[in-house]
């Protein structure tokens, strides 16, 4: 399944549990049915769907055993499809996860974009260490809170749900497609627009767009050059910055600086909204080593993913997030859409929020005790 001109998909679930639970019908019969009826599927009179399941996978290479054929797979497909009842699936020892909940990390690992779960009625639990690998994997599901959908209960209503998770697949990832290669030549178009820019004109570019993108998000409302924002059940105001060249020229970074040791000077904003939060738009990438500079401190909560950096600090409660490879207006708006895509997956918003409460009381303190001098 590696080399295709076809879409691939794959579907992950238990082969012998029965669905409904008291039928006769088992999960494996149906995927065997949906392969038929997704390799049947055409877009514009063309068969664009390839379909893996174990059922009928051929021989794998003598070097890979049934588990790394399965993860393989999991690598391979362009969506995978998890249909999942709890039960996490066999293992090699007792001490293992599950074929199943391998399946489902291994796709989130690698992409987590491609990744569709959907929710059966979860099985009675597994007595002895299968219930311990099951309880492991339910765990997991519920920590990773992925959008599933209501329950499906029936054969039909399962289809119709692969059907629409396909689908959605489909759309979402060609638009993300298009978004990630529509500056990957940084010499033409606008990205050398751009570049042409002075510094500043470039810092403009780059936080007006920020500005705008955010803006543009459900529930958001500009204040001035800030903007708050809806976040984890709370509103967050967020601050706009931007390094219009590569990190390690001391020009542009200092046209940043450390921009949360102006935060009691924000009073207008934090009359309004919790945090801030600061973004800022990187011309180029970042590294954690550079996130930790700027803080000012190692010892932080730093993660790197697709968006760029995101830093917190549990002390001072200080949140910012580096968007890399911001050299276009596409760039831009694609590195904060998987900002936000990712504190939404990741669960991080709700810390976000709390720390956001957190960090507009300090700031509050510390406007009231300047304004006594």
């Amino acid at each position: 399944m590696a080399n295709s001109n076809k879409i691939r998909v794959m579907l992950s679930s238990r082969c012998n549990d029965l669905f409904p639970e008291k039928s006769a019908t088992k999960l494996s019969d149906i995927r065997l049915d949906l392969k038929k009826d997704i390799e049947s599927q055409k877009i514009l009179g063309r068969s664009v769907f390839e379909v893996w399941i174990n059922e009928d996978a051929p021989p794998a290479d003598g070097t890979l055993d049934s588990w790394e054929t399965c993860l393989q797979a999991v690598r391979d497909c362009d969506v995978l499809i998890v249909l999942s009842n709890g039960n996490a699936g066999w293992a090699k020892t007792r001490g293992d996860i599950g074929i199943c909940h391998a399946e489902y990390t291994e796709g989130l690992a690698l992409a987590r974009g491609k990744v569709r779960l959907i929710a059966l009625p979860w099985v009675l639990l597994a007595k002895g260490d299968q219930g311990v690998r099951d309880q492991r994997f339910r765990a997991e599901l519920a920590r990773q809170t992925a959008f599933r959908g209501g329950e499906v209960r029936t054969v039909d209503d399962l289809r119709k749900r692969v059907f629409e998770a396909l689908a959605d697949a489909v759309v979402v990832l060609t638009q993300r497609g298009v978004k990630s290669s529509a500056s990957s030549r940084f010499g033409m178009g606008q990205a050398l627009d751009w570049t042409r820019l002075d510094f500043s004109a470039r810092k403009r570019e780059m936080e007006q767009v920020v500005r705008s993108a955010l803006a543009s998000q459900p529930g958001a409302k500009a204040l001035g050059d800030d903007v708050i924002l809806p976040l984890g059940g709370k509103d967050i105001g967020v601050i706009v910055h931007a390094i219009p060249a590569a990190f390690t020229v001391a020009a542009a970074r200092e046209m940043v600086g450390r921009p949360f040791l102006r935060d009691h000077e924000r009073t207008d904003l934090l009359k309004k909204a919790q945090g801030p939060l600061h973004l800022i738009a990187c011309h180029r990438g970042a590294t954690e080593t550079q996130a930790r500079a700027l803080l000012g401190f190692p010892d932080a909560i730093v993660v790197s993913d697709l968006f760029g950096i995101y830093v917190a600090d549990e002390v001072q409660k200080v949140q910012f997030a580096f968007l890399a490879n911001c050299r276009d207006d596409a760039q831009t708006r694609h590195a904060l859409q998987r900002f936000l895509e990712w504190l939404e997956q990741s669960t991080e918003a709700l810390r976000l929020a709390a720390r956001a409460q957190s960090r507009a009381n300090i700031v509050r303190t510390i406007a009231a005790e300047n304004k006594k001098k």
